[in-house]
């Protein structure tokens, strides 16, 4: 497994989860992530993206660390970047330090799969048609023929970072080890979804 540091700047973000090689575009305008962004791109250009939790300043376990594949800076001051996904890792502790924005050592041997190259073909058919459906209901636009040319990672990936669900159910999905735990827990959320509305649509006689 390719090494990687062991103690990463993390962006805190609630609601937005993002997955190895899956791109994540972002807005920089707050000074303690300007410091962070300017800082990780001169030095090895790798931060971490966890999501916040309701409670005070705590953050979820698992998150995804990436490395800063575009850098732009605006003539107002915010700094555009896109971020690639490299790996999900799991935080050990925070690191105490004089800067704006916090760092913590985090451990990656339970996603060491996110670093293979591995090309399995899973049958997503039925997730996709179900989808389709969650994504009409919810009023959502999405190019179901440019998507049906990703590959399984990348269509579970995408669907995952974008559905309308709640944080806690992205979260799951970013918790999932391999892509088959990924697509089984989707399915059952869009399900759930379905299910429920299709309840609340009942006429009662």
């Amino acid at each position: 497994m390719k090494s990687y540091p062991e103690i990463i700047p993390i962006f805190p973000l609630s609601g937005v989860i993002y997955f190895p090689n899956t791109n994540l575009p972002l807005n920089i305008f707050e000074k303690r992530y300007l410091d962070l962004v300017n800082d990780t791109y001169k030095k090895d250009k790798i931060m971490g993206m966890v999501q916040s939790q309701k409670n005070a300043n705590k953050v979820y376990k698992i998150g995804c660390m990436g490395k800063i594949s575009d850098f732009q800076k605006s003539q107002d001051g915010r700094i555009l970047i896109n971020l690639t996904g490299v790996s999900r890792f799991k935080i050990l502790d925070e690191v105490e330090n004089k800067k704006l924005y916090r760092e913590f050592k985090v451990d990656y041997k339970s996603f060491s799969l996110d670093l293979k190259n591995i090309s399995v073909v899973h049958n997503t058919d039925a997730l996709m048609e179900k989808a389709k459906i969650f994504f009409k209901r919810n009023g959502l636009l999405l190019n179901w023929k440019e998507f049906e040319k990703l590959d399984s990672t990348q269509k579970i990936n995408t669907l995952s970072m974008i559905s309308p669900v709640t944080n806690e159910e992205k979260q799951k999905l970013l918790e999932a080890l391999t892509l088959e735990d990924k697509i089984n827990t989707l399915d059952n959320i869009i399900s759930f979804y379905l299910h429920s509305t299709n309840f609340n649509n009942r006429t009662i006689q």
